[in-house]
């Protein structure tokens, strides 16, 4: 059945269209006088948007392209297995004519009147994480062994662990970010090119270009901390002998859209990767609220696509944020959307999720610093956060070091960073050793395994942190990673 039941005209002359990639930034093509019909007509007065839409389990890809078609739109990507595709256009009534309950623009949310982007005035998009950075240079890349710094390893007991167990190599991390470097001496042999592909055009390009970093170091940093070689310069990871996938789903702008996170986790699946590493939260809300408009529907296609994952058979870890947040009794959001230039506070509640970490299935890491007590800026919350890792905190500065965050690999040499984006990482890396010996381990045994061998840690002194109370679990889930304890128990 046709979507459309009224004329469609497009204003004479109006033949200038946004880029798939750049519609947070796009300025509409003005309405001149003089409209002319346009073929099948569609309409092509708005910048080109991408929608992640939602159709029907079962819906065949021909079913769906049609759909898309008869709405004015164009099909990008389309995953059979969820029903879920992410589909461009430039007629500003797609989304109303697939069904406000089926599309939605997580770009589009930056065209609304008086929304012009700008950048987080904090801490960029995807390295929401890295509170504090300091880095090196590229002539550093080839300095001496620096793992006498790497306190966060010592915490969770890494070094004593690769004695017993290095990692395999296939085992393959999918490190969903930014891009990972792929000269980095330290990354070199770990990196999986022929699994690395990058999202940001809403499918998996596997062009290393594509890939490879444009704009943030996050990635790379990332990345060290799980698998950066143990070969007596630099950093060691976790887990030294795993292999690891770059999976770019952080674009230039810094945001990581709905339909950028539904293709690498596809693309993980697919690609048959044990364990991911999601670093970030699903732009471009903090809180993602499965019963509100149009954010429904990206809760919805990420929910899907994690699913999907997870029942084949990839273990998916992520961040649970940095907003000093009681993910289990969430009340307000100030920053959201995020790529608008004044969100308004709303108030939400436990309908809103931090996307990925508070999805079924996931393992959601809280960050600590050098003295094993809650990162100040960690979110936190009783019965969402399962396991705290090393994230850094400039309070709790190491002896060894100078600034309390994580020191690893960044491209042309190393950094400092601190955050959840940090502390994922180690745990993504304990999970990489666990299943190194276990090629059949699905990912509930994994992540039992994982939260099983972790050392509780207790609430912080009575009086200073009133927000945590008993057994410690609402900052640290079952406790701090250990990598030792995992390997020989």
């Amino acid at each position: 059945m046709s979507l459309r039941c009224r004329p469609r005209v497009a204003a004479l002359g109006a033949v200038a269209l946004a880029v798939l990639g750049t519609s947070a930034s796009a300025v509409p093509v003005p309405v001149l006088p003089l409209p002319v019909p346009l073929a099948g007509d569609c309409l092509s007065t708005g910048p080109v948007q991408r929608y992640v839409v939602l159709f029907a389990s079962g819906t065949s890809p021909a079913d769906a392209a049609a759909e898309i078609a008869d709405a004015c739109g164009t099909t990008v990507d389309y995953h059979p297995a969820i029903g879920v595709a992410v589909a461009s256009a430039a007629d500003p009534s797609f989304g109303s004519d697939i069904g406000a309950d089926r599309a939605y623009s997580a770009g589009g949310e930056g065209l609304a009147p008086g929304a012009l982007p700008v950048p987080d005035p904090v801490v960029s998009a995807p390295a929401r994480a890295d509170v504090h950075t300091r880095g090196t240079t590229a002539r550093d890349v080839v300095a001496a062994d620096r793992t006498a710094e790497q306190w966060d390893m010592a915490l969770i007991r890494a070094r004593a662990a690769s004695e017993v167990e290095r990692g395999d190599p296939d085992v393959v991390v999918g490190v969903l970010d930014s891009g990972v470097d792929p000269d980095h001496p330290d990354l070199v042999d770990a990196l999986d090119r022929s699994r690395s592909a990058s999202c940001l055009s809403g499918r998996a390009d596997p062009a290393p270009w594509a890939w490879a970093p444009s704009g943030t170091t996050h990635g790379t940093h990332v990345a060290g901390t799980i698998a950066a070689a143990d070969d007596g310069r630099g950093i060691t990871g976790v887990a030294p002998g795993v292999r690891i996938a770059s999976v770019r789903v952080v674009d230039d702008d810094r945001y990581i859209y709905p339909e950028y996170a539904v293709c690498g986790f596809m693309w993980a699946a697919e690609q048959g990767m044990r364990v991911t590493n999601s670093s970030f939260f699903v732009d471009p809300w903090l809180f993602t609220c499965a019963d509100a408009p149009g954010q429904a529907v990206a809760h919805e296609a990420v929910r899907r696509a994690v699913s999907w994952a997870t029942r084949a058979g990839v273990l998916n870890v992520a961040a649970v944020g940095n907003e000093g947040a009681d993910l289990a009794n969430p009340v307000r959001d100030d920053r959201s959307p995020d790529n608008a230039r004044r969100p308004q506070p709303r108030p939400v509640d436990d309908g809103c999720d931090v996307l990925p970490a508070e999805l079924p299935g996931v393992v959601a890491v809280a960050a600590v610093g050098a003295e094993r007590v809650r990162s100040g800026y960690s979110s936190y919350g009783r019965g969402v956060v399962d396991v705290a890792a090393p994230g850094g905190d400039v309070a709790q500065d190491p002896e060894v070091s100078s600034s309390g965050c994580v020191l690893s690999t960044v491209p042309g040499g190393y950094a400092y960073a601190c955050g959840t984006s940090m502390a994922t990482p180690h745990a993504a890396g304990v999970a990489a050793l666990l299943a190194s010996p276990r090629p059949r381990a699905d990912p509930a045994e994994l992540a039992n395994l994982l939260t099983r061998t972790a050392d509780p840690l207790p609430c912080p002194p009575r009086g200073d942190d009133p927000a945590c109370t008993g057994d410690g679990s609402a900052f640290y889930g079952r406790g701090l990673v250990d990598a030792l304890t995992a390997v020989t128990r």
